[in-house]
């Protein structure tokens, strides 16, 4: 019988290890459109058709195929091989500023709207440094975005 120091050491070695294995795996559309399903395979039904780069949250696998939820809490089903790990973030209010660098005191130099998804370029405390398909490169609080 263990002793109950070695015990306790072991409890809490599985659940630091339980509640990492269950840490969230998000992953982004690689190119194009690619059809967010119902179920898992090519004969559900279409829920939504998703544009490069946006965010999903892996919630299962089955097969070929991921279980994602979205931004907006939607989950649905999504080939997995039409993914990758290039981190995304999409704007998760109405209106949000970018700006020149970290935080509130630098210049404004462009805004985007609810649903905009950007490339990650570089994360800083509380601000990220994103890029738009366009070219538009800027920093937006980090809370104010949703994605990796």
């Amino acid at each position: 019988m263990m002793p109950r120091p070695l015990i306790a050491v072991v409890t809490i070695v599985c659940i630091l290890f339980s509640v990492q294995a269950a840490a969230a795996t998000m992953v982004s559309v690689a190119s194009g459109k690619v059809n967010m399903r119902k179920g898992p395979g090519t004969r559900s039904q279409v829920a939504w058709q998703l544009g490069k780069g946006f965010p999903l949250l892996v919630l299962s696998r089955k097969g070929n195929w991921f279980k994602v939820r979205d931004f907006e809490n939607d989950v649905g089903w999504v080939f997995a091989p039409l993914t990758n790990r290039r981190p995304h973030l999409i704007v998760k209010e109405k209106i949000v500023n970018i700006r020149s660098g970290p935080g509130e005191k630098y210049k404004i130099i462009g805004k985007a709207r609810y649903g905009t998804v950007f490339r990650t370029v570089k994360r800083g405390k509380g601000w990220v440094k994103v890029k738009h398909e366009d070219g538009l490169t800027g920093w937006v609080s980090r809370k104010l975005m949703w994605g990796w």
